[in-house]
This record gives structure tokens, sequence and C-alpha cells, in this order.
């Protein structure tokens, strides 16, 4: 395995050190910083937005034993032993329990390299070697792990290959920065144009709307009482109902085409309409929903997770998510605000029935209360919004390609089988 000059070493003689956390979980905070759980280790990354929060003194506490620095892995020893993640720079952290830190001294492995190294095939044939298999859970032993052999290539290698696998995880990175803007901006005019009223306002105060003239003429300057308060002149009281309608098309596994998408509720990210994670439905035991471009998905188990978006993709999910479709393609962006705001959300959360598995329906969706603007302002608000939903889709799928373009020649460069060269004087970017 590897080229002539790789050599097969321990983790500890390759100078990477283990160092175990604190058995224990400290207790949670609204605000504070992150405590890393299992679930935050997702694809080499620390998914730190839902993470558990944790207080300052407590973060001292549960750092005293594993200090997470820029570039120490974070492992898993149990539920999904081996699963690894880089920790970035800037980020003050603590371990959940039954997750260790791989730190390098840089002698014979360099930082850079060591996040890669632990997901390739090497790795995984370790993982499997040294597995204790459980009646609940698998786990790993931390006696075990420094004893992992690995094919360990020359620093000048390492750090070519770091830096190759490295641009293509920044570019999905700034994919996945780029979309949380592009939806942060969409949900800021949605807010302000149907539930400030904004426009309304400033022309009520006199002053400047801060649009273009012909959208600013879209506006009235004055509002009248309604049911939901405080409505802009011309807009009418309705309901989700009036502008959406959910789509019941049921299909059985064996009339499932291969390769089609699948989304489950696993698939939708909380309080992200960036849908960037999917699988196929090859395999699916229960019927599925079909949906189509242009539709949006509503998880309505436990709908406080808020779990909705508009899929990038055709193709079926789980039929604990609701298929959403807009009565007119001008009122795409529209429907996506209202399903998506957490008024929304709370909306559906107060209405669940249950109690362990609270669920919402499409009838107490459809009853939702919303404020109705002429066509003219949806119009409006689609030729705004709408791109950015491209943007975020557009940018869904090429990181999905560099993905998939990444976890093909990890495994090539990490079993030496691929040299790479630069220019002389240069790295591997040819600077």
């Amino acid at each position: 395995m590897g080229s002539d000059d790789w050599r097969v070493l321990t983790l500890r003689d390759a100078g990477v050190e283990l160092l175990d956390c604190v058995h224990r979980t400290p207790p949670s905070e609204q605000n504070g910083y992150p405590y890393i759980a299992i679930p935050q280790l997702k694809d080499g990354h620390l998914a730190l937005d839902n993470a558990r929060r944790i207080s300052h003194e407590n973060l001292i506490e549960w750092t005293l034993k594993a200090k997470p620095q820029e570039g120490d892995v974070v492992l898993s020893r149990r539920c999904n032993p081996g699963e690894t993640a880089v920790v970035p720079a800037g980020v003050q952290c603590a371990l959940g329990q039954n997750l260790v830190l791989l730190r390098t001294d840089g002698s014979r492995v360099c930082p850079a390299f060591l996040r890669w190294l632990v997901r390739s095939p090497g790795w995984w044939e370790q993982v499997a070697r040294y597995i204790n298999v459980g009646a609940v859970f698998d786990s790993l032993k931390c006696a075990d792990i420094p004893e992992f052999r690995l094919p360990i290539p020359p620093l000048a290698e390492q750090h070519k290959i770091a830096s190759v696998l490295g641009a293509l995880d920044d570019k999905i990175e700034l994919n996945r920065r780029m979309n949380l803007t592009l939806q942060s901006i969409a949900r800021a005019i949605f807010r302000s144009w149907f539930v400030d009223f904004d426009p309304v306002r400033r022309k009520m105060e006199g002053g400047e709307v801060g649009l273009p003239p012909d959208l600013a003429a879209l506006f009235p300057d004055a509002v009248s009482d309604s049911a939901l308060g405080e409505l802009p002149s011309g807009w009418t009281v309705g309901c989700l109902s009036d502008v959406a309608m959910q789509v019941r098309d049921s299909v059985r596994p064996g009339d499932i085409l291969a390769g089609t998408a699948y989304f489950g509720l696993e698939h939708l990210p909380k309080r992200s309409i960036a849908l960037g994670d999917w699988t196929t439905a090859d395999g699916v035991a229960s019927g599925k929903s079909r949906f189509a471009v242009g539709d949006i998905l509503f998880g309505k188990l436990r709908p406080y997770f808020h779990k909705v978006g508009p899929p990038p993709v055709a193709g079926v999910c789980s039929t604990d998510i609701v298929v959403v479709r807009p009565l007119a393609s001008e009122f795409f962006a529209l429907v996506l605000g209202y399903l998506s705001s957490d008024e929304f959300v709370d909306y559906t959360s107060a209405a669940s029935s249950g109690t362990r598995m609270p669920r919402t329906s499409w009838r107490d969706m459809a009853a939702y209360p919303v404020a109705v603007p002429p066509r003219a302002v949806c119009s409006a608000f689609e030729a705004m919004a709408g791109p950015l939903v491209d943007l975020i889709q557009g940018n869904i799928t090429q990181s999905r390609t560099l993905s998939d373009l990444r976890d093909t020649a990890l495994p090539v460069l990490l079993a030496g089988e691929l040299a790479l060269s630069t220019p002389e004087g240069g790295d591997a970017h040819g600077r």
C-alpha cells in the first residue's frame, strides 16, 4: 500500500496523540460555547449551528483534559465509530461523551494531512479490525486507536495531497456559507415586505421607500384594520390554501425508478432552505410521496425542528414530509417565505397532535392566516427572491459534484497511486 517512500506506522509512532474527554454532560445554556456531540460530526466537518451551548465556566472545566485546537481531529468512538471531523480555526468548544481528539506533533504527520488520513480506506480498515461489536452500539477503545497502522507519505507529499483535497473542500465550504447569506437576504426581504410592511410604513412617514420607483409604486401609502391587524390598503386576509396546495402523489416502492432522489426527514437541515443532502430511493421498503422541482418540502413530524425548503431535484420523499406546491409560479417565493418563517413553524408546532411524536397536518397548515398582496407585488418579490433560491440550488449542485470528485480522489491519493507534481518553486496550486 502506498508508493516506495511511504512508511506504514502506528498513529503513536507517527506522532499522533489521543486525548480523551470528560465523560459527563454539562448543563446547557441559551447562549455560550459549542458542546460537540456525535451528531455534530458530518462529512469531515463540525456542524456547529445546532450544537448544544454551555457556559464559559463549564467550557474551562470540560476542556481540562482535552482542549480542541485548530487542526485537531474529533473522533467518535461509539454509535458511528471511526467518524471524524476537523476542528476549524477560531472555534472554542468542548467535546461530548464518546468523543476523543487526535493531535499530531507535526514530526511525521502534518496537521493539514491528518484530517484526510483519518478518512482514507486504510483508516476504515483499521476501524473494522479494532471494532468492538456490542449488543446496542459498536465502539472503539481508546487504548486501541493509537495502534492503528496506516501508510504515511513523506511530509512534502502530505502537503501536496492536503492542498488538492483542501482546495475542493474549501470551495464546498464557501458555497455553504454563501447559501447562508443568500437565504438570509431572501428572508430579510420577505419580512420587510410581508410582515413588517416597511415600504408602506415609509411611504406613510413621507420618507424614502428604499426601492426603485417601479417597485415603490406597487405599495400603497396607507393601512387598514384587518383580522391580522394593520394591513396595507388593497391587500386581503387569506390563508395558506389561497396560495398553495398539498401534493398527494403516493408511489409504491416497486414503482420507483432506480436512482430516483430520496429525501427523508434526516436529509432536511434545521432552519435552512438549502436542501443539499439526499440519497437515492433504491431499496426503500415503504410507500413514498412524489415531488417536483418547484415544490416545497415541510417536515410535519416534530415541526418545531423547522425543516423546510425547496428540493433542487425531483424525486420522492418520506410520508412524514408534506409536499406543498404554490398555486401559481409567482407565488413560489411568497409561499416559501411563509412556510420557512418562525411564525409558521410556531403555529404548526402549537397545532400538532401527539405527545411523543407530534405531527402537523395539511389541514392545519392550510388554515394558517396570511396577508395576500396583489399579484403584481407577488411577481416583484418572485423576481427578487427567486434568483436567490436559484443561486442556492446552483451552489448545492456544484458542491455535490465537488464532493464526489473529492471522495473519488481521496482513496487514490491516500493509497499513493497518483503522484502529485508541482512546478519548481511553487505549491500544488502553481503559486
